[in-house]
């Protein structure tokens, strides 16, 4: 199906190089018929590679932007609004950083100014957009908002540290605000939980390439890979999602649901055979 987000003008987050899941989303939506600007924080920009993504659609407009300054979010805002010629009908937020885990920091010793710096970055950021977005009366009716986490939020993986808290308070600011932005301004706020994917942000973890092999045995579908999150992006940002918000929906292969596979022994056998 083509052009399912033809006509429709929004912003991306946080694509920093084609391993990111709002570089796919930003292709997938472009080659859907939308039109929109880039952004990320001028660090991100700098190691990155947005301007090779740009150019891929349609020479899309970058605006560099730190999610935890509200002068920041009120520009990016004003400008894409400006770029766009009028209101916006789709945001992905796709945006996360934990000093604490840069730093080696254990989770029973927590620097509370990193921490603090995390959740600021990582879940107090979706909020201020969203109260951006409607001090400027900028999302057009049946708008989507949409923002990246992970089952962390839910469930205890040691390694994920203070991201799964992190992940916990942006997952209830999708439902709060979305209560808001839904009953005054018909603008849906959903949160998408993905599998465990080979980004660079998600390749930072702890024993990440294990966990991947885990979730993936266990999954009955396989881990959803990036360019498969995509897809589920440009699905929520098209009408035919209109009725849905203040959900958080797992895009994750069935590994939200399952408790138990016989793959998943035959992985730790075939781990520790090779371990001998």
């Amino acid at each position: 199906m083509n052009n399912l987000l033809k006509g429709k003008k929004g912003i991306i987050f946080g694509a920093l190089n084609d391993k990111s899941i709002a570089w796919q989303a930003a292709l997938k939506c472009y080659a859907q018929g939308a039109e929109f600007v880039l952004t990320n924080a001028p660090i991100a920009m700098r190691m990155g590679e947005i301007n090779n993504l740009a150019a891929a659609c349609g020479n899309a407009q970058i605006i560099p932007a730190d999610v935890s300054k509200n002068e920041d979010m009120e520009n990016l805002v004003a400008k894409s609004m400006e770029i766009l010629g009028g209101k916006i009908d789709f945001v992905l937020h796709s945006v996360g950083m934990s000093l604490n885990i840069r730093k080696g920091k254990a989770y029973t010793d927590l620097d509370y100014k990193f921490m603090h710096d995390t959740i600021d970055i990582s879940s107090m950021s979706f909020h201020r957009l969203m109260q951006t977005l409607m001090k400027h009366d900028a999302m057009n009716e049946w708008g989507s908002i949409i923002a990246l986490t992970y089952i962390g939020a839910q469930r205890v993986f040691p390694d994920y540290h203070e991201m799964g808290d992190a992940k916990a308070l942006l997952e209830s600011y999708a439902r709060s605000f979305g209560y808001h932005f839904g009953k005054q301004k018909k603008v849906r706020v959903n949160t998408i939980s993905q599998s465990p994917t080979m980004t660079t942000a998600g390749s930072g973890v702890k024993g990440f390439g294990d966990f991947f092999d885990y979730a993936d045995a266990l999954s009955p579908l396989g881990n959803a890979t990036a360019d498969e999150c995509a897809d589920y992006i440009v699905l929520m940002f098209s009408d035919f999602s209109k009725k849905v918000t203040m959900q958080n929906l797992f895009h994750d292969g069935g590994f939200s649901f399952t408790g138990f596979s016989y793959d998943v022994f035959s992985l730790m056998e075939k781990r520790q055979d090779s371990a001998q």
